[in-house]
């Protein structure tokens, strides 16, 4: 019997069905969306196999979501830009990226809701301005994030670059916890391509 931590195992028919063994009874692709929604963690396994077949199940519910009206997420921009990065040098930094980028997204997610609920009783315009500034702010760090992640795979500083202003230098001084754990992991991934060389 599983541990109560362990992940719902999901079984997948050649049928296409879905079997939740942790109820026992058949889901859907809205279910396993709504699960994910609730935090339940849980792998999907091909029933004949038994390989884990959960990265191309979950994109799949992306796909299924992307194509509901009015539900797109998933600007066309940003998706020709993903598309660009399979089989760049850069593939295997960008999934640890886009991973730090919708933490911190999460972890700032509380307090952007509150900021949601503060501007309630304003003006329709003052509405709009506070959400906007704090997606603006939110949206500045991650791409902060990204380019001091890129400048580490740069071997020579671009021109206008090299000297930092004392203004600036207390700014890199305090860098945040992602921004280490995202450095670290890069730095990890650079000695396994070392190591593949």
């Amino acid at each position: 019997m599983a541990a109560k931590d362990d992940p719902i195992v999901i079984k997948k028919y050649a049928n296409r069905r879905l079997y939740n063994t942790g109820t026992s009874t058949y889901v859907t692709l809205e279910d396993l969306a709504e699960m994910v929604k609730k935090g339940e963690e849980f792998t999907v396994q091909d029933a004949k196999t038994g390989d884990d077949i959960t990265h191309p199940v979950l994109t799949q519910i992306i796909f299924e979501l992307e194509n509901k009206d009015g539900q797109n997420m998933l600007p066309i921009p940003f998706l020709r830009q993903l598309i660009s990065f399979y089989g760049d040098q850069m593939q295997m930094i960008v999934p640890s990226f886009l991973e730090q980028s919708m933490i911190a997204f999460s972890k700032e997610q509380e307090r952007f809701r509150e900021q949601l609920k503060g501007a309630f009783g304003k003006t329709p315009i003052d509405m709009m301005k506070t959400p906007m500034k704090a997606l603006e702010e939110q949206t500045r760090r991650n791409v902060e994030m990204f380019q001091n992640a890129m400048r580490m795979f740069t071997p020579f500083p671009s021109a206008g670059n090299n000297t930092a202003t004392p203004a600036e230098s207390p700014k890199k001084e305090e860098k945040s916890d992602d921004l280490q754990e995202l450095k670290a992991q890069i730095a990890a991934m650079q000695r396994k391509l070392d190591t593949m060389s």
